[in-house]
């Protein structure tokens, strides 16, 4: 009987987060989950690596360009079962195969594997070997153009008579918007912890469906979502729909449409020889979208960056994704443009201070510790999922805040080093990557006051810190701004 109580927790708790974190394409195939127990026990007791990746279950979900990008040298991470790209390497291939079990039961191992063998080159703890690869997908990105294939992203459409309603209620920022525009916004859990970040974009309704325009009267908005956290979203949502009674529609068009991303200084002008719209400030400016045609098929421009340059996603039905991604390669060509991966992505992002959900943002930080106050529509009296509890919090205080810092020393940093200030631990790094374009280690971590006081812009601003790596302590500079383009000028074609 002792036990009982806690078992039911367990179970609850399992029964709870499963659906959340796993795609069902992957918690219903068998083979999936007999080959990532496999290795989940095969490699118990090995070293964590920082880039390493599973060799078991892959190749579960592949996007649109998955073959194209193989071929190019695309070194693929696995996220959700999603093949995304990670990197890439101009000296060959490397497909990912089979699992071979690491050479048990009865299986052999594989020989002279370059996918494994790249990974293993990169178990270390130092600055890894394909350093200046990425950081040459970097610098062509902040210098010329690089395509971005951010297909695993989920991409969902909530639609339906009371579709604004739930809107409202669900989304931090005000999305009563006209057709056309596009917010960035946060979703919350009732204790003002962020459960999700992503954009929102108002369309019209339409009579046809289609992957790119959903038939629906009432109100309709496409959300684009990081696609490691989708399933998480997508369980969020229709919770609070499911709560909440509204009469809407959540639906899932993520394995229907490609999502092509570029950006840099050339996009403009590259883009303008593919689509068929002006892509002027003026016709187009930034947090835009419109339908257009790309190499002559039906897309979505959608005027945004995780990078913080200027460009447009494409979002692009999946049998059109190959013709549209050669069309612009072709076009870039002349202008020096490259493939670039989410190990450039995350570089880029942390420079400019872009939040990633799942480490600098999770579901017990709120927007106000986090710096995305702006997101909420507090001068409003539209109530939101989590208002009160960040109206209360920001009543009393916040007495934990996340800082950029960076340091001069050229040494990698991962997150969870320890972060002093005034000769005390005040906290620890929840993120970190090299920052190319600035030549320095950032690193981002949420500090308290150990006097237990309100962590104030001037308490930030007044200490003297450090970041601790492996038992050394390396002077760092607290920022209270992005360190790479603090005005915003890039993202609006201000260069």
């Amino acid at each position: 009987m002792c036990a009982l109580g806690p078992g039911q927790g367990l179970c609850g708790f399992v029964c709870f987060l499963a659906p959340r974190r796993f795609h069902h394409s992957l918690t219903n195939n068998n083979r999936w989950i007999r080959e990532r127990s496999h290795e989940s026990y095969a490699k118990n007791y090995s070293v964590v690596f920082p880039y390493d990746e599973p060799l078991a279950g892959r190749n579960m979900r592949k996007d649109p360009l998955h073959v194209e990008l193989l071929r190019q040298g695309c070194v693929f991470q696995e996220r959700h079962g999603w093949e995304r790209p990670g990197w890439f390497n101009p000296q060959s291939e490397a497909p990912i195969l089979d699992y071979d079990f690491y050479g048990a039961y009865g299986h052999r191992s594989h020989e002279d594997y370059a996918y494994s063998r790249l990974l293993s080159d990169e178990y270390t703890f130092d600055f890894p070997p394909h350093h200046k690869i990425i950081r040459n997908e970097c610098l062509t990105c902040r210098n010329a153009l690089a395509l971005f294939d951010m297909s695993y992203f989920g991409k969902f459409y909530l639609v339906g008579p009371e579709a604004r309603k739930a809107a409202d209620w669900l989304f931090t920022a005000d999305v009563r918007k006209a057709p056309g525009a596009t917010v960035y916004t946060c979703m919350l859990n009732k204790r003002g912890g962020v459960e999700s970040d992503l954009t929102v974009s108002p369309i019209e309704p339409g009579s046809q469906s289609t992957a790119l325009a959903p038939s629906f009267k009432g109100d309709g908005y496409y959300l684009a979502i990081g696609g490691a956290v989708a399933q998480h979203n997508w369980c969020h949502i229709t919770t609070a729909l499911q709560d909440g009674k509204f009469r809407c529609r959540l639906i899932d068009q993520s394995e229907e449409l490609g999502m092509i991303s570029v950006q840099g200084p050339f996009s403009r002008t590259v883009l303008q020889e593919v689509l068929d719209t002006d892509l002027s400030n003026e016709a187009f400016p930034f947090s835009t979208h419109k339908l257009v045609k790309a190499a002559g098929c039906t897309a979505r421009a959608m005027r945004l960056s995780f990078v913080g340059e200027m460009g447009w996603e494409l979002h692009v039905p999946k049998a059109h994704c190959v013709r549209v991604y050669r069309a612009v390669m072709e076009a870039g060509a002349k202008h020096g443009i490259t493939n670039a991966g989410y190990r450039a992505i995350d570089s880029l992002s942390i420079e400019k201070g872009y939040r990633h959900w799942h480490a600098d943002l999770r579901p017990d930080d709120t927007p106000l510790e986090a710096g995305l106050a702006f997101t909420c529509k507090l001068k409003s009296n539209s109530p939101f999922l989590g208002r009160e509890a960040v109206e209360a919090q920001k009543a009393t205080g916040i007495f934990r805040r996340l800082v950029c810092f960076t340091i001069d020393e050229k040494v990698p940093m991962f997150g969870l080093e320890a972060i002093w200030r005034n000769n005390q631990v005040v906290g620890h790094v929840r993120r970190a990557d090299f920052g190319h374009t600035i030549n320095k280690t950032i690193a981002y971590g949420y500090i308290r006051d150990p006097d237990g006081g309100p962590v104030s812009l001037e308490y930030v601003k007044s200490g003297e810190y450090a970041l601790e790596r492996m038992g050394i302590a390396y002077p760092a500079k607290a920022h209270t701004r992005s360190p790479f383009d603090p005005d915003n000028k890039r993202v609006k074609g201000i260069y």
